[in-house]
Order: C-alpha cells, then sequence, then structure tokens
C-alpha cells in the first residue's frame, strides 16, 4: 500500500524521468494498468467536503454510527494497514478525514484494489459517516474510485521539501506538503474579498486601468520596458496605478479603486517582489483626513477577517490593529530618534555629514527633503512597531501630493508603517495642473541627470487636470504586505504564490 523507505543516499529527485526510480517506476506500472482498464473517470459527484463534515458531525460520540452515505474526494494522504482493516486520510482544501476500510464492508476484491493505491493519488470514496472507537470521525467506505494516479511520490520522501526556494518554486507540493502554506494562501483569499467588500460596501466602484503603458507614471520607480511589434512602440508595465484612476474622477466617477499586479523593476527582498498587488482607491471631496480614518477601519476589518480579532502576533510580538492609530510628522520623528536638531532649512552639508554618519551615501542631485527621507528610512522606519501614521513627507519626494495647506515645505502625505514597514500611502492629492507641471519638469530634471526611478511629464494627465479635478483623498495598499502582517510570514514569497525567482 505505501512506498518503500529510500535510504537518504537515493534520496528522490523531481527532476529524474520516471523510469529513473523504483518508487516512480511501480507507480508509472500502475498507471499503464489503470489506463489499460479505461482510464480514469471525468468526473466525481462529491456531496460533502472535509470542512462540512466535521462541522455537521463534530459532536459525535465514539463508536457513533450516523446511518447517512456521504461521497467525499481528494488526495489519499497515508493509510495505516492493520490486518483486514485499513485507515487513510484524506485531504482536501477544507481539511482532512479519515477513510474506514473494512474488507466486511468493502468486499475482498475491492479491499485489495484499495491496498494498491499509493500516498498522493486523488480518490473519490463513498461510505456512511461514523466514528471510531477512538472517536475518529470517519467515512466507513464501501465504494471507492482512482480519480488519478499520482506518479511521483508525496513530498515527505522528497529532499528537496524543506528548502525554501524549493518550496517556493513548487507551490504545488508546498501546498501538498505544508498546511500553514495552503492556509495561507486561503487568508490570502479572504483578505483580498473583505478588501474589496470594505470599498463596495462605502460606494466605490471597482474599475480597471491600462497594464501596458506609453509611459510608466504614477509613483518614482524603475519600469519593466518591451515593444509592441505591430504599433513599432516601445511600451512599459505600469508601476502603478494612479494617473489613470484620477482620470475617472476628472470624469466624474466620484469614488473608485483598483486591486491589480504592479511590476517594478526592482530587487528582491524579504519585503520586495518586482511583481506584486496593490489597492489604489481614490475619492472626491475626501482629504487625507478621511483617507486615515478609512484605513484604520478597512485595516481592522481584514484582521477581523483573516483572524477573527484585531491584537495579533507578528513575529512573536503583539499588535494592536484597532485604530486610532499614532499620527506623527515625519521631521518630528526623525528629530526624535536622532536626537539631532535639523529642519528643511538645514545646511545641506551638515545633512549630508550626518548621513554619511549613519551609512547613507548621498546622491548630488538631493535636496533637504531627501536627505531627511533618507535618513527617516534608515533609522526611524525600523523602530515603528505599533501602527503610525507618518504624516508631512517634504514636497521634493511627493511630486503627486498637494501641499500642506499650512506648513511650507510638506505635502498633505501620509504612509502607514507597522511592525517597521510600509503598508500604505495616502494623498491630498495634488489638482493644481500648473503646479503638478512645475513638479513634473523638477522628476524630468532628476530623470536626465541619471534617476531612473524619477516620474516623467505626463502631459496627458496635466491636461486632465486641466478640465478640474476636485479636491480627492488617494490610497494605496500594498496587498501582499497586509497578507504577511496578517498570516505572520516574515518573507513575501511565502504569500505570493508563484514569485518571482532566478532560474534553477
Amino acid at each position: 500500500m505505501t512506498d518503500p523507505i529510500v535510504p537518504d543516499d537515493e534520496a528522490l529527485d523531481d527532476a529524474l524521468a520516471l523510469e529513473s526510480h523504483p518508487l516512480t517506476m511501480a507507480r508509472l506500472a500502475k498507471y499503464r494498468r489503470a489506463m489499460d482498464d479505461g482510464g480514469f473517470p471525468y468526473r466525481f459527484v462529491r456531496s460533502d467536503t472535509a470542512g462540512e463534515l466535521h462541522e455537521r458531525f463534530g459532536d459525535l460520540e465514539a463508536g457513533a454510527t450516523t446511518g447517512e452515505t456521504v461521497s467525499v474526494a481528494g488526495r489519499l494522504m497515508n493509510t495505516r494497514e492493520m490486518g483486514k482493516l485499513i485507515f487513510g486520510v484524506l485531504s482536501d482544501a477544507t481539511g482532512t478525514i479519515q477513510l474506514f476500510v473494512d474488507q466486511r464492508t468493502l468486499g475482498d476484491g475491492e479491499f485489495e484494489a484499495f491496498t494498491d493505491l499509493d500516498s498522493g493519488d486523488w480518490v473519490g470514496a463513498t461510505g456512511e459517516v461514523i466514528t471510531t472507537k477512538r472517536g475518529e470521525l470517519s467515512v466507513r467506505v464501501s465504494a471507492f474510485q482512482l480519480l488519478q494516479k499520482s506518479l511521483r511520490p508525496m513530498p515527505d520522501k522528497w529532499h528537496g521539501l524543506k528548502d525554501v526556494e524549493e518550496r517556493s518554486r513548487r507551490r504545488y507540493i508546498d501546498l501538498m506538503a505544508n498546511p500553514e502554506a495552503r492556509q495561507t494562501a486561503l487568508s490570502r483569499s479572504r483578505i483580498i474579498s473583505e478588501l474589496r467588500s470594505q470599498f463596495e460596501r462605502r460606494g466605490y466602484v471597482e474599475v480597471e486601468t491600462p497594464v501596458l503603458l506609453r509611459e510608466a507614471t504614477g509613483a518614482t520607480a524603475r519600469p519593466f520596458d518591451t515593444h509592441h511589434n505591430a504599433l513599432d512602440m516601445d511600451m512599459s508595465l505600469r508601476i502603478a496605478t494612479e494617473l489613470y484612476l484620477k482620470r475617472l474622477v476628472v470624469g466624474g466617477l466620484d469614488k473608485v479603486f483598483e486591486i491589480g499586479r504592479i511590476f517594478r523593476n526592482e530587487g528582491i527582498d524579504a519585503h520586495h517582489n518586482p511583481e506584486f498587488t496593490m489597492l489604489e482607491s481614490y475619492e472626491a471631496f475626501a482629504d487625507y483626513h478621511d483617507i486615515m480614518i478609512l484605513v484604520e477601519e478597512v485595516v481592522a476589518a481584514c484582521a477581523m477577517a483573516a483572524k477573527g480579532k484585531t491584537l495579533i502576533e507578528y513575529q512573536g510580538r503583539s499588535i494592536d490593529l484597532r485604530g486610532p492609530y499614532r499620527r506623527a510628522p515625519m521631521l518630528d520623528l526623525v528629530r526624535e530618534v536622532t536626537g539631532a536638531v535639523v529642519d528643511y532649512d538645514t545646511d545641506l552639508d551638515q545633512l549630508s555629514g550626518m548621513a554619511r554618519g549613519l551609512g547613507i551615501e548621498p546622491h548630488d542631485q538631493w535636496g533637504t527633503g531627501r536627505f531627511i527621507e533618507a535618513i527617516f528610512d534608515e533609522v526611524v522606519e525600523p523602530t515603528l512597531w505599533e501602527p503610525t501614521f507618518v504624516t508631512e513627507h517634504p514636497i521634493e519626494i511627493s511630486p503627486l501630493s498637494r501641499r500642506h495647506r499650512s506648513k511650507p515645505h510638506v505635502s498633505e502625505r501620509f504612509e502607514l508603517f507597522i511592525a517597521g514597514s510600509e503598508y500604505a500611502n495616502a494623498f491630498s492629492e495634488l489638482n493644481d495642473p500648473f503646479d503638478q507641471r512645475d513638479r513634473f519638469e523638477t522628476q524630468a530634471a532628476l530623470r536626465d541627470a541619471g534617476d531612473e526611478e524619477a516620474h516623467p511629464i505626463d502631459d496627458d494627465y496635466i491636461r486632465a487636470l486641466e478640465y478640474g479635478l476636485p479636491p480627492t483623498g488617494g490610497l494605496g495598499i500594498g496587498v501582499d504586505r497586509l497578507v504577511m502582517l496578517l498570516t505572520d510570514q516574515h518573507h513575501i514569497r511565502e504569500v505570493i504564490l508563484f514569485p518571482t525567482m532566478r532560474p534553477e
């Protein structure tokens, strides 16, 4: 019934051909016999999932029978033979259920056929819901079908299972072997569903904007470039959805949002993947104060959907995601953590010396705002554990954000930091076409000086602003990072089913 134990020096390599190892050769022979006998069924009628059976019959006493016949289907994970009894674990997307296989119930021929199954085989089984003498909820099998043969052994016999990179490359194996990986995938789905529900409930309209652009705009990031053959035109994958969504607000859609894939040609680390998911939203007649309240409510709702509570554990420490969150200007935090007396009028040489003392190598194009941001990133960001809205970002680093209504040098912008990482970015949106053109031209100068992440000039977007963008509050939420937080994962590849990887 079960595969023989394989010595460590003969560990199975799933890159080998099926004919290259005794285990896979044996399975291949069974597969060919099944094909000779008519092959595998096209469908199977399942009446219940494992989760539904546990929900309906979870309170049964040990040794109970129900008289209710059900049909279940899933992957056969492992089996134990005890004379004329076989106990098998059947796994589906909702959990596991035990198959209780009694030779007296199934008959000699079918019992023998069941012993020919291997771990990993897809099986459909029909029988009565019972509990064993030990109280294990089970299906007493009266009939079964082999739905598809697994030609390779289950991952517990695969030498690379515990290797993080191999788990990410072969997510199908990770999902088979690791219930935590499967739970993370399901939690991600619940979180995205809750995000969508939160915005729809507030009257936002979900829209779709282009992925393939003449020029990537809406953020300061390096794009992936490609070429459209039919139009003989260079194009880029989007780095944000911002400018297209704001065009829609100009057109009269007061509340819009999009959950979509974003592509940035940047490094890969624990918090960055070149292809990631972002939620962006824009609300007419709102400012960044309104968006702070929105973020507090949405993050707390997602925590409830994923964890059933707002007080969560992340990397061994607790975080309370219930609002209100702390609000603190970026400059105040820099002063607080460094103890330095700095301002937006501080001499650049002084800021440069301070930055170098912290291990930061300045660029020639940096102004005061860039220095303050770099110092913040280096020494302040890692200290922000509890949810904190960092506000009043320098104008220099906020080309799409409206100027602060009462303070020079800074914008009406905030970023949400939790556990030392950024989770959201929001503005009172810049809606002055003349100011926007000036900011774009400043960015273009930086671009000409070698800053590949500087924002290009988008003339059509400026034209849209000339038709009038009402006061608008905008928001971007990093969906992958939010899932990391709510599933207690420290690396982004654990929450993206198929992350970007180096070639093998």
